[in-house]
Formats: C-alpha cells, structure tokens, sequence
C-alpha cells in the first residue's frame, strides 16, 4: 500500500462534545483520516502539521450507516477516526488553523 501524503492523512479534526471532554481531560484530539492511513502515516501527518509530539494513536474504522432517500436506501461509506495523544505539554490550537 502506497504511503498517504501528509495533507492526504487527515480529512478534519472532529470537534464534539465527547472530543472536547477526552481534549481536557486526557489532552487527545480526534480526527477523521484517510481510511488507508496506517498509525504512523497519522503520527507523521500529525507532527508535521501542528509541530506536536504523538505519544500514542489508536485508530478505528466507522461503519457507514444506512440511510433512507425517499423510497430507496443507501449506505454512507465507512471511514477512519484516530484519537492521538500528545505529550504532556503539547496542544493544538484547532481554532487558529485554517484550511
């Protein structure tokens, strides 16, 4: 599998109510990825991106959900989220990026 570009890693950081706890609590960002994003393409995406230190990445893959259209039905594809840990003292400034 080729590896994914870093501006190719991560599609947008995901900022919910459950995200915003786990970044105050245990100082982690969530973010959607590329669905062929491996943990170290995400580490390396993440580090040359923000200028951050990874500690750790879990990854997991979200099913697509069935979703109705009228009549017919359909499925939204599955993708990718990864929760990164940063070291103690890091953090990133989602409000300050820009796309």
């Amino acid at each position: 599998m080729p590896r994914v570009e870093s501006f190719e890693t991560i599609v947008r950081p995901l900022l919910t109510e459950r995200s915003t706890i786990i970044k105050e609590k245990f100082n982690q960002y969530v973010f959607e990825t590329n669905i062929h994003a491996s943990k170290t393409d995400i580490r390396r995406a993440i580090e040359e991106l923000f200028k951050v230190r990874v500690e750790k990445v879990r990854t997991m893959i979200v099913q697509g959900k069935l979703r109705r259209y009228g009549k017919n039905t359909g499925l939204r594809a599955d993708w990718k989220k990864a929760v990164v840990t940063l070291a103690a003292g890091q953090k990133i400034d989602l409000a300050d990026q820009t796309a």
